[in-house]
C-alpha cells in the first residue's frame, strides 16, 4: 500500500508528458501564428519573439476588389456545405440503419457487405466520375453539388454506425408503444429517436467534421474563388516557391475554432454514443 502513491505519481507524470507531446505541435502553431514575422524557423520555443496580431488581422479584414469580406464569404460557403452535408446525411442514413436494424428482406446482408466495401476505397477514386455526374447535373462548381458529394461519401460509415445503435434499443419497447396505439411514424420518431440521441450526435458530428476538413474534392470541383470553403482558402498561403507559413497557421486556427465548439456542445453524447454503436454490428 506504501508503493501506491508512487504509482499514482508515476501515472499521472506519465499523462503529463504524453499530453505534452500530443499538444506541443498545437502550441507550435500558435506560435508561429502570434510570430510577427511569421517565418518558419527550427525552435523549440513556444513563445514568439515579438507577439503580434497582424496575420489574425490580415486573414479576418481581408476584402476582395469589389470591398466584399473574403473571410465571411469563405466561412459562409463552409458553414452552408456542412451544414447541408450534416443534414442530409442525417436524414438517409437514420431511415436506412433503422430498415437495416429492424426489417428482414431479400439483399440485406449484401447491402451491408456493399456499404463496407465502400469504405475500403479512396474518395479520390470516385474523383473522376463524380465530377462527369456533376457537369452532367448542372452542379459543378456550386456548394449544392459539394455537399452531395460529401453526403454520399459519408453515408456508409453512418448507416453504419446508427445500425450498430439501433440494434442495442430492445424491441420491447417499440411493442409497448404499438400496443398503446402507436402507429409505425410516430414509434420511430417519439421512441427511437429519443433514444438514438447519442448516436445521433456522433453521426453528425461525424458528418460536419468531413464536410469542414475536406480539401482534395472541394479543390477540385470548385473553381470560382468567391465559392471557395476555407480548407481550399487556406491552401492558396502556399504557393509553389514561398509559402506565408503566419497566415497559414493564422488561418488554420481560426478554422478550428468552430469545430472545436461544436465538439465541446456535442462532447457528453459522444462516449455513450461512439460506445454503444459498437456493441453490435
Amino acid at each position: 500500500m506504501k508503493s501506491l502513491p508512487w504509482r499514482v505519481l508515476l501515472l499521472h507524470a506519465g499523462l503529463v508528458i504524453a499530453c505534452l507531446i500530443a499538444l506541443y505541435p498545437v502550441l507550435w502553431v500558435l506560435r508561429l501564428a502570434f510570430s510577427e514575422d511569421g517565418t518558419l524557423s527550427l525552435t523549440l520555443s513556444l513563445i514568439p519573439d515579438k507577439p503580434s496580431w497582424r496575420h489574425f488581422s490580415a486573414i479576418l479584414g481581408e476584402v476582395d476588389a469589389q470591398g466584399r469580406w473574403i473571410f465571411g464569404r469563405q466561412l459562409l460557403a463552409s458553414c452552408l456545405v456542412s451544414t447541408a452535408t450534416t443534414m442530409v446525411g442525417l436524414a438517409l442514413s437514420v431511415t436506412s440503419a433503422y430498415a437495416l436494424s429492424r426489417f428482414s428482406f431479400p439483399g440485406r446482408q449484401g447491402f451491408m457487405g456493399l456499404l463496407l466495401i465502400t469504405q475500403m476505397l479512396p474518395g479520390t477514386l470516385m474523383l473522376i466520375p463524380l465530377y462527369s455526374i456533376l457537369e452532367k447535373l448542372g452542379l459543378l462548381d456550386s456548394l449544392s453539388g459539394l455537399a452531395l458529394v460529401y453526403a454520399t461519401t459519408s453515408l456508409p460509415f453512418c448507416v453504419w454506425m446508427l445500425k450498430g445503435y439501433f440494434d442495442t434499443i430492445p424491441k420491447d419497447l417499440e411493442e409497448a408503444a404499438a400496443i398503446d396505439g402507436a402507429n409505425d411514424w410516430q414509434i420511430f420518431w417519439r421512441v427511437i429517436l429519443p433514444l438514438a440521441r447519442p448516436a445521433l450526435a456522433v453521426t453528425a458530428l461525424f458528418s460536419f467534421l468531413t464536410a469542414w476538413n475536406e480539401f482534395i474534392l472541394a479543390a477540385t470541383l470548385l473553381n470560382d474563388a468567391s465559392r471557395f470553403t476555407l480548407p481550399v482558402a487556406l491552401q492558396r498561403h502556399v504557393g509553389e516557391y514561398t509559402t506565408e507559413w503566419g497566415l497559414f497557421a493564422a488561418g488554420a486556427i481560426v478554422v478550428s475554432i468552430p469545430v472545436m465548439a461544436l465538439f465541446f456542445y456535442l462532447q457528453k453524447h459522444l462516449v455513450g454514443g461512439l460506445t454503444a454503436g459498437s456493441i453490435k454490428g
